[in-house]
């Protein structure tokens, strides 16, 4: 999606204030963003017109009982774009999410700027950490931090920061696959300290644990 390209997004809550809010804060946005759904259920995203918005914006506390971790999933293994906008600021409950697929986690605390950039952000399939979260995680000093060599920390920063894999390539010389080896070697290792890490989203949040990236940095 382009720099310019508009944003369609269905929003699932079930507060009526929040829903009002959020969309006054994509009205007023740098880009444009229209809500072409929003309610009370996550089947808002699965008919005409949430079925085909460009992002899901998930409150993970639905009164039809939560949390949505299900729903998280279904959306999730369907292709959608999820960010995960929750009450919920604890740790376990944030890498739960990104480690389902969720494009970032955000909580309502964090306010306008953030959900629009977060949205923008999964709209354009690009990693992004809120501040709440990123202080959430910390940093990991625990003995189940896998020890990565210098190459695969090279090439998984370089890769937060990069569109694509074939950016990643062309700027340290080296090919696509070898690039994929090196991304499924470091998946390898977070897993095999019981710390999996499926999606980029959820490698995001595994470096900032371990310090290997600062949010500055992305």
């Amino acid at each position: 999606m382009s720099d310019n390209a508009p944003v369609s997004v269905v929003v699932v809550d079930d507060h009526p204030a929040i829903l009002s809010g959020i969309e006054a804060w994509y009205a007023a946005a740098r880009r444009p963003i229209t809500v072409v759904a929003a309610g009370d259920s996550v089947r808002e995203a699965w008919t005409e017109p949430g079925s085909t918005a460009d992002v899901v914006v998930l409150d993970l506390q639905l009164a039809e009982g939560g949390p949505a971790f299900g729903s998280l999933r279904r959306l999730v293994d369907a292709g959608r774009q999820v960010v995960v906008y929750s009450m919920r600021d604890d740790e376990k409950t944030a890498l739960n999410c990104l480690d389902l697929g969720a494009a970032t986690y955000l909580t309502k605390s964090e306010g306008r700027d953030h959900l629009v950039e977060a949205t923008l952000a999964a709209a354009d399939e690009w990693p992004y950490m809120p501040p709440a979260l990123a202080g959430a995680l910390g940093t990991n000093t625990r003995a189940d931090r896998p020890q990565l060599s210098v190459r695969e920390e090279n090439v998984l920063i370089e890769w937060f920061q990069s569109e694509s894999k074939e950016l990643v390539a062309q700027r340290l010389g080296i090919s696509v696959r070898t690039v994929n080896s090196y991304l499924d070697r470091v998946r390898i290792k977070y897993a095999n300290v019981g710390r999996p890490a499926r999606t980029k989203a959820s490698l995001v949040a595994r470096a900032i644990q371990d310090g290997l990236v600062d949010v500055d940095d992305l």
